[in-house]
């Protein structure tokens, strides 16, 4: 008999999360700040989309045909749920990645996306995936890729198969992974503390340890627990994705394109004299010390003339999707935390605290009257979408026909929030993509579309719900057992909610 699973975790689900990165508009800024140029995406695929979560909101709130697998049929089944109560006419598989990948009816696509799969899967797979995207990626196509790299992971990696090998040997299967997994980590915390050679050798291994059994163990099972497990240098990524003509653009990650915040004067000095770009990068992750990539590559890439990549960045519409009260003036490199200056970033900021959809070119244009120059107004977009305080925004078309079905969606997904605590995102029509709301707020949000008029309303209504299924209140990380206690803090947060967070989420059309 065939295992289905093909050594992936299957008895334990994915988590709900929802990644910004696979979200097509974000290819914009990126490839127009390296200087490259980008395809409209009429059809986009993800590979592995686990809970569904991030290809059902890009389906929902944008004009994009998506297709997308995931082997797991539980996760699956959830993942067309969704796509059926918004009707955003996702086609989305259960299938093993061999056979969707070899579907007759498939489009060709102009973005394809995997995030957290390739480090996870066997070198089969892999050449399935390489195939299909050589095959399957139009000409001008990108494929956003992350992947665990070295050599972030070189101390780790020993520790890792640790883990797996007690797991497999000494865990009792009976138990389910869970057991298994905190069997495992208390094994090596007793390894390393008897003074292990290893543990002197890497002294931050035992720090990352203890960081680990603090971890939901949903994503300890997929992120550690699978039969491959492969931390891969970006020179051997380049040989796998350049059989597929592939060509690296940039990160996807905007910070990463920030260098006074990651290198040194000398180790800028360094990457600069190095004559091949995609060298640099190997280099780069020395010296940042790099766990985790995630890139953009392109089939066929094309520099844009300077007038041109001007343009094109004065047209690209952003939007401010935090309110300004939340938003840090502090910023994490791999230099550590710096901080953003007030009289700089201020003006934009307060520009932009309206919620309202600008132009660079606008930006630049209100203001005019400062010192900024154009370069440094670049800067500061990049680092503000970089910390997901501005997203892209979509054409004002595009985000009309979205509205209905991102509509749906929230909904179904508030409806979910009275008994699902895992998902903390809703789409928005305005981004193509999602902004974080919590469940709270989400029960908020529900109560409002119920015609429940006050935060006193509300938060009686989300106290209640939570009390039929046993569930309290956390405060600080403190679980509050008084019911007066309980009902004050909601009230404290749908207070907050009504005034700061509410006008935002309308102004994205999230609700």
């Amino acid at each position: 008999m065939s295992d289905w699973t093909e050594g992936y975790v299957a008895d334990i689900g994915y988590t709900f999360g929802y990644y910004a990165e696979l979200n097509p508009q974000r290819v914009k800024l990126a490839f127009l700040n390296a200087g490259y140029a980008f395809p409209a995406t009429g059809a986009a695929c993800e590979l592995g989309f686990g809970q569904g979560i991030s290809v059902n909101v890009h389906a929902a709130a944008s004009v994009t045909r998506w297709y997308g697998t995931d082997f797991n049929p539980a996760q699956a089944g959830f993942a067309q749920e969704l796509a059926q109560g918004c009707e955003s006419g996702a086609q989305l598989f259960d299938e093993s990645f061999d056979a969707f990948c070899n579907r007759p009816d498939l489009p060709d696509f102009d973005y394809i996306g995997l995030h957290g799969i390739w480090s996870w899967i066997s070198d089969e797979n892999r050449t399935v995936i390489t195939d299909f995207i050589r095959r399957k990626l139009k000409v001008g196509g990108v494929l956003y890729i992350s992947y665990n790299t070295q050599p972030g992971w070189a101390a780790m990696a020993p520790l890792r198969d640790l883990l797996t090998e007690h797991a497999e040997l000494m865990g009792a299967p009976g138990l389910g992974i869970v057991p298994r997994i905190d069997g495992s980590l208390d094994f090596a915390q007793k390894v390393l503390a008897t003074d292990a050679a290893y543990a002197r050798a890497n002294p931050a291994v035992p720090k990352r340890l203890e960081q680990l059994k603090g971890q939901d163990r949903n994503y300890l099972a997929h992120e550690y627990f699978n039969r491959d497990w492969l931390p891969m240098s970006f020179s051997r990524m380049k040989g796998w994705l350049e059989d597929a003509k592939l060509t690296y653009v940039c990160s996807a990650h905007y910070l990463d394109h920030i260098d006074v915040i990651n290198l040194n004067p000398e180790q800028q000095k360094l990457i600069n004299e190095i004559p091949d770009r995609m060298f640099r990068e190997t280099v780069r992750d020395f010296l940042v010390n790099q766990q985790f990539r995630r890139d953009y590559w392109v089939r066929g890439a094309r520099q844009l003339p300077m007038l041109d990549r001007l343009e094109m960045i004065r047209q690209q519409r952003l939007v401010q999707v935090v309110t300004r009260s939340d938003i840090s003036l502090k910023v994490s490199g791999a230099l550590g935390e710096a901080s953003l200056q007030e009289d700089i970033y201020g003006p934009v900021l307060d520009l932009m605290s309206d919620y309202k959809v600008r132009t660079i070119g606008e930006i630049e244009h209100a203001l005019r009257e400062s010192p900024l120059s154009f370069a440094q107004l670049m800067q500061i977009v990049v680092i503000l979408v970089g910390k997901s305080a501005f997203h892209a925004a979509q054409d004002d078309a595009d985000i009309k026909v979205a509205a209905k079905r991102t509509a749906k969606l929230n909904r179904e997904l508030c409806l979910r929030a009275r008994a699902l605590s895992a998902n903390i995102a809703l789409a928005s029509p305005v981004t193509g993509g999602a902004v974080a709301v919590s469940r709270i707020e989400q029960l908020f949000i529900l109560a409002i579309e119920r015609k429940i008029a006050s935060p006193v309303e509300w938060a009686r209504m989300v106290l209640s719900l939570l009390m039929e299924q046993g569930q309290r209140v956390v405060k600080a990380a403190v679980t509050l057992e008084d019911n007066a206690a309980q009902l004050e803090e909601l009230l404290s947060q749908a207070t907050v909610f009504k005034e700061r967070r509410l006008p935002l989420l309308q102004a994205l059309r999230v609700c």
